[in-house]
């Protein structure tokens, strides 16, 4: 493979079949950390001639109080149908109730759009890579607030701090759900007091606190204790609310009632900025020998604390380094990063320049995930294999939906899964059946995805070692040999280009 795909199979996405390819690629990857990053797509499915690329609607990117609003009103009718209160029919409730579903789909499809037709191919990787190591699920309706975190928490603070990102991630509402503390308050709160007055149990949970720790942040070769633990989810008490279920009995309240309830509980509509002080535990905090005072403003020196700290940076280091690098990186490639990251004290343009210049530097292969394999061999092909935005449910040339696209895959950052994300290591990858899956995705994308490139112009193109070129054409249809130079160890990352 030569330098420009090499690296772009390493680092990014690959070109796109018609995309020059640039002389200086490492100058290039590296201005690509400061690449405009617009929501580009298409509106619907055209194979002859390809359709128009262009941005998103601003009315399918809706900000977070409109979700929110979205979300309740859904819950809402619900309510209202399942109590058969006059004037509200099913229909209503089912069209509520579609919109409220729109919103995950609408994301995933949009994460998909960016990656197979976004310009900015080390910067979408990069946001990948963070979407993961702060993992959120779907879990309480959690779906239709995810894409929000990855595109204003994430991708729109690449180029700042980590200490930043790790604070606006772990004060998302996507996190706050995913990981139950919109339900946690302190034991000697406000809340929990009149809890046990009226004969009711309110408390401490301690899920997002631990998760802090032991994978947002220091690791457990910390040493953290129990009491750090619980002292952490003691700092996040009173932070997040979720949106249809709000009130001191979880009731359920019109738009307009909860717009009421959120000023007089937190004082803002803001759900990214929402602190809940009759929930929060008084008195400070101590983590891991750090005191933290009372307050809303006490989550903000813990995360400073915590993104500084020197376990932070070398357990984030490793992941880095796994993750573009090699799948088994050297303590070099990891000092190196290490250092990026101390010297610029947590600046992410400095440590992702230090992720691409090891990477670059390294002649080891990094085999890649099955969503960015798939966004790869889309791109290389110039295939067509995402529905446009206003093609949802309607069928179209045999192509699935985003959702079912990944859930095939077996990888999506909407799907319920565990708060440690999906593993760089290509040993969990390495199963029949996930080869069997890319397999006939190949198959698929030939079939389904119209390409405009054949698998010579391919090869040709990326420079295909001389093993690929004869396992390519080892077979005589051009079905099988896309499918074979898709699937073939070159580019899944398994072998040295």
């Amino acid at each position: 493979m030569n330098e420009q795909f090499r690296i772009a199979h390493k680092l990014g996405l690959m070109f796109l079949h018609d995309t020059p390819l640039p002389e200086d690629v490492k100058a290039w990857a590296i201005s690509q950390l400061h690449a405009k990053s617009p929501a580009l797509g298409i509106k619907k499915i055209k194979l002859y001639p390809k359709a128009k690329v262009k941005e998103w609607p601003k009315s399918l990117q809706p900000n977070l109080l409109k979700r929110d609003d979205m979300f309740n009103t859904y819950k809402e009718n619900m309510k209202r149908d399942e109590l058969g209160l006059a004037g509200f029919t099913s229909q209503a409730a089912k069209e509520d109730n579609r919109l409220k579903n729109a919103l995950g789909d609408t994301d995933q499809l949009k994460f998909a759009h960016r990656n197979v037709y976004g310009e900015d191919q080390l910067k979408l990787r990069f946001t990948a890579f963070w979407a993961n190591h702060f993992t959120t699920g779907n879990i309480h309706d959690n779906q239709n607030h995810i894409g929000h975190a990855i595109d204003e928490a994430i991708l729109a603070n690449l180029n700042g701090n980590f200490s930043h990102m790790i604070y606006q991630m772990t004060t998302h509402s996507s996190m706050l759900t995913y990981l139950d503390n919109c339900w946690s308050c302190g034991a000697n709160s406000q809340k929990a007091k009149w809890a046990k007055e009226d004969g009711n149990q309110a408390g401490l949970n301690d899920n997002l606190g631990r998760e802090l720790l032991e994978l947002h942040t220091v690791s457990p070769t910390a040493k953290y204790t129990e009491t750090d633990i619980k002292n952490a989810a003691n700092v996040l008490a009173g932070w997040g609310v979720w949106p249809g279920r709000l009130g001191n009995g979880n009731e359920l309240l019109s738009t307009a009632q909860r717009h009421k309830w959120l000023m007089k509980e937190g004082g803002t509509l803001d759900s990214w900025d929402f602190f809940k002080k009759t929930h929060a535990e008084p008195g400070t905090k101590r983590v891991l020998g750090k005191v933290i005072p009372a307050g809303k403003g006490g989550l903000k020196q813990l995360t400073d604390f915590l993104a500084s700290h020197e376990h932070t940076i070398n357990f984030i280091s490793f992941k880095l380094a796994q993750h573009f690098v090699s799948d088994n990186p050297s303590k070099s490639d990891i000092n190196y990063i290490v250092n990026a990251w101390k010297t610029s004290n947590g600046n992410l343009n400095q440590i992702h320049t230090a992720v691409i210049e090891r990477a670059i530097s390294s002649t080891e292969p990094k085999f890649q995930w099955p969503m960015t394999w798939l966004f790869q061999v889309v791109r290389l092909s110039g295939a067509t294999f995402f529905k446009g935005w206003d093609e949802f449910k309607v069928y179209n040339h045999g192509i699935m939906e985003a959702r079912e696209i990944f859930d095939e895959l077996g990888q999506s950052f909407w799907h319920q899964r565990q708060p440690d994300g999906y593993s760089s290591d290509k040993n969990e990858w390495l199963s029949g059946e996930m080869f069997e899956r890319r397999i006939r995705f190949a198959d698929a994308i030939y079939t389904a995805g119209y390409p405009t490139s054949d698998p010579d112009e391919i090869m040709d193109r990326i420079g295909a070692n001389e093993t690929t070129r004869n396992l390519v054409n080892s077979f005589s249809s051009r079905k099988d040999q896309f499918i074979a130079l898709m699937c073939s160890p070159e580019l899944m990352g398994l072998e040295n280009a």
